[in-house]
């Protein structure tokens, strides 16, 4: 799990545990002449679904919409079966349906923001638990979501209005402690920050888990010799926890201790081997050390196990720009660029490039973007750190 500015949604998710209920619907079915009656259908595939036969439930169901297609309930049934099967696409796709039919279901948001929820896609949950607390503003789980899918969107502000309502109810909880504590800190909320994670240490006890997630926690608020403190206590409880070794590489990269970050690196490969992001630092390191050769070979590694990760085309692009490969270098800053236009850095070597080649037109355009960006991105910076971000478009509750 990286650091919080500018990180993978992914890595975040190792820190941010929410678990979901998933709501069905009654048969609320339109009634054409038909020769078979899909409420009797309707009604098994309902008893095979709390049965946890989702094949049968499956089958049920697509039954139910081929005798009538304007089943809202068919449909979000049916979504409720490829969320409880892992299949959130298919899940997304009929509860679109189910919307359409029926815009005015709080069970169908709050399960189509689940599957975005599931699928990462935060800004897209965002909108459907809104909707859910316009209608419920009680609804302790679509609240939950809500502010933990802002704080996935690094909305600090948004993420603390929401979840403020929760805190007397979650004073045991470590991840909303974990999340509740960065939020204060990014918005230099000193006092309140260090007060949720000292309930965070008073709940967590003396165990692996909380100090990881006060590892964690000073990681992304950039508090690196802390980080470094609690993640080594975290490793000597459980050496084979799950991105302690990663997160800890993140706070030795920052203080500059280039050999021990990749060292943690290199383990946390050993340890979660699937994941792209020890890979993609580690490519950082040897560029940083000059290894232009061995950080192409990790960046490669990273993009293996998953194609679109925009820093570790960048930083090919960098690698190559630095090995004279100015064509190789332009297309790979292109691509990260295309998957992430806003950042001024990826805009800023793009320049760099194009001046190596010789189009001088073009980098004078892209080093205007990226000073442009890297503006902008000041900007709202500072206005988090103020406070003065709207608020979220929900009402308050008082759970």
């Amino acid at each position: 799990m990286p650091e919080l500015g500018h990180m993978s949604k992914m890595k975040k998710m190792s820190a941010v545990l929410a678990i979901a209920q998933i709501l069905c619907l009654p048969a609320a079915l339109s009634q054409p002449p038909l020769t078979q009656d899909p409420r009797a259908v309707f009604q098994g595939a309902e008893n095979a679904l709390l049965n946890k036969d989702y094949a049968g439930a499956q089958k049920g169901f697509q039954e139910v919409l081929r005798l009538d297609p304007h089943s809202a309930a068919a449909y979000s049934n049916l979504g409720v079966v490829y969320m409880r099967t892992q299949r959130f696409d298919s899940a997304i796709r009929v509860l679109l349906e189910a919307k359409k039919l029926a815009p005015a279901l709080p069970a169908v948001d709050l399960n189509l923001g689940l599957a975005y929820y599931h699928k990462q896609e935060f800004a897209k949950a965002i909108p459907e638990f809104s909707q859910v607390l316009q209608s419920q503003a009680d609804n302790y789980q679509a609240r939950y979501l809500l502010g933990m899918s802002y704080f996935m969107e690094d909305e600090y502000q948004r993420a603390l209005v929401t979840l403020e309502p929760l805190a007397s109810r979650e004073q045991d909880n470590l991840d909303f402690l974990f999340v509740q504590g960065i939020c204060y800190g990014k918005l230099k909320r000193e006092k309140e920050s260090e007060k949720a994670f000292d309930q965070l240490v008073r709940a967590g006890g003396d165990t692996a888990h909380l100090h990881f997630l006060l590892g964690k926690a000073y990681v992304d608020l950039y508090i690196n010799q802390h980080a470094v403190t609690e993640l080594q206590k975290s490793i000597a409880l459980a050496p084979k926890l799950s991105f302690a070794h990663y997160n800890l590489g993140v706070a030795y990269q920052r203080l500059g201790m280039l050999q021990k970050a990749g060292t943690e690196f290199d383990q946390e490969m050993t340890i979660t081997p699937q994941e792209p992001w020890s890979y993609e630092n580690r490519g950082e390191v040897c560029l940083d050390l000059g290894q232009t050769d061995m950080a192409i070979k990790f960046y490669r590694e990273a993009l293996a196990r998953r194609a679109q990760l925009p820093k570790s085309l960048a930083g090919l692009g960098k690698a190559y720009l630095r090995k004279g490969e100015t064509a190789q270098s332009i297309r790979y800053l292109k691509e990260a660029i295309a998957i992430e236009p806003e950042i001024g850095s990826y805009r800023y070597q793009l320049g760099q490039a194009y001046l190596k080649a010789g189009r001088r037109a073009e980098a004078n355009e892209e080093m205007a973007r990226a000073e442009k960006l890297q503006a902008e991105a000041r900007e709202k910076q500072a206005l988090q750190l103020s406070g003065k971000m709207p608020s979220p478009e929900v009402p308050e509750s008082k759970p």
